[in-house]
C-alpha cells in the first residue's frame, strides 16, 4: 500500500485529498470527512458524561435556612448536621378556612421542609370550605398537579392563547396546570373540600390575580385605565383586598 498527497486548489479553499494505492489501485481517502463525522459523536458524548458528573455530585442538598435564598435556591446544609428529620414533614393538617376566600394552603416548600432543596419537587394541601375559592393566579416557577381528597372542586386554566380549560373534578380526579398559566379551583360541592397538590419545584412561588391588580398601592386611575373598570368599581375592591392609592 502507498499514499501520496494530492491539493486541488481553487480561488475559495483547499481540499487535501490522500490517494491510496492497494494492489495497484488508487482509492482516494478525504481525512477532514472522517474527523468531521467523529467530532459530533464525541461533542455529545463529553456533554452527557460532564452532565452527569455534576448531576450527580451530591445526592441531596438540604436548605440551610439560616442562609439568603437565591434563584438556585439555598446553599447545602453541612452534611453533619443533616438527619432523617430534614427529609420528614408532618406539618400538612387543616388549615383555617375563616378569611375572604374561604380556602387554606398549607406549603411543604423549602421554607418549611428544607429536604426538598434542589429537588424540583415539593407539596401543599388545599382546604376549601363550601363556597370556597383560590382566585385566578400564577405560579411562575411551577407546574401544578392537583387531586382531589375529598368533595367537588370546579379548576381550570387558561393558555396563552386565551383558550380555558375548565372541568369539575371530583374524589381521586387528578389535573395538572402548566407552568406560568393562570389556574383557579373552587369549591363546587355542598360539603368542604380537600386536596393536596404537588409542584415541580421547591418553591414554586404564587402570584394571585386580583391581589396583584387590587391589594398594593398601584394609583386607582392606572387601573382604570388598564382593566375598564370605573372609579367607585376599583376602589371597592381596593377596599376589599387592603389596597391603597
Amino acid at each position: 500500500m502507498r499514499i501520496s498527497p494530492n491539493t486541488n486548489c481553487n480561488m475559495h479553499q483547499s481540499i487535501h485529498t490522500f490517494l491510496i494505492y492497494i494492489k495497484g489501485k488508487r482509492i482516494p481517502f478525504k481525512p477532514q470527512k472522517i474527523v468531521a463525522k467523529m467530532i459530533l459523536p464525541i461533542f455529545f458524548m463529553l456533554s452527557f458524561l460532564l452532565s452527569s458528573s455534576s448531576c450527580n455530585a451530591l445526592d441531596f442538598c438540604v436548605a440551610d435556612l439560616k442562609t439568603p435564598q437565591g434563584l438556585a435556591g439555598y446553599s447545602c446544609k453541612k452534611l453533619e448536621l443533616v438527619t432523617v428529620d430534614d427529609f420528614v414533614f408532618s406539618g400538612l393538617h387543616a388549615g383555617n378556612t375563616s378569611n375572604l376566600i374561604k380556602a387554606a394552603v398549607t406549603p411543604a416548600f423549602t421554607a418549611q421542609f428544607p429536604g426538598v432543596n434542589g429537588l424540583g419537587i415539593s407539596i401543599a394541601r388545599l382546604d376549601l370550605a363550601v363556597g370556597g375559592v383560590v382566585p385566578m393566579h400564577t405560579h411562575p416557577g411551577s407546574s401544578e398537579i392537583i387531586v382531589v381528597i375529598q368533595g367537588i372542586i370546579a379548576a381550570g386554566f387558561v393558555s396563552s392563547a386565551n383558550k380555558v380549560y375548565f372541568k369539575t373534578l371530583k374524589t381521586g380526579d387528578i389535573m395538572v396546570f402548566p407552568q406560568g398559566l393562570l389556574h383557579f379551583q373552587i369549591n363546587a360541592g355542598t360539603t368542604p373540600a380537600l386536596a393536596y397538590v404537588s409542584f415541580s419545584s421547591p418553591s414554586p412561588g404564587v402570584q394571585i390575580l386580583d391581589f396583584a391588580l387590587f391589594g398594593n398601592d398601584l394609583p386607582s386611575n392606572i387601573i382604570e385605565e388598564t382593566i375598564f373598570l370605573d372609579d367607585a368599581q376599583v376602589k371597592k375592591l381596593k377596599g376589599v383586598l387592603g389596597g391603597t392609592g
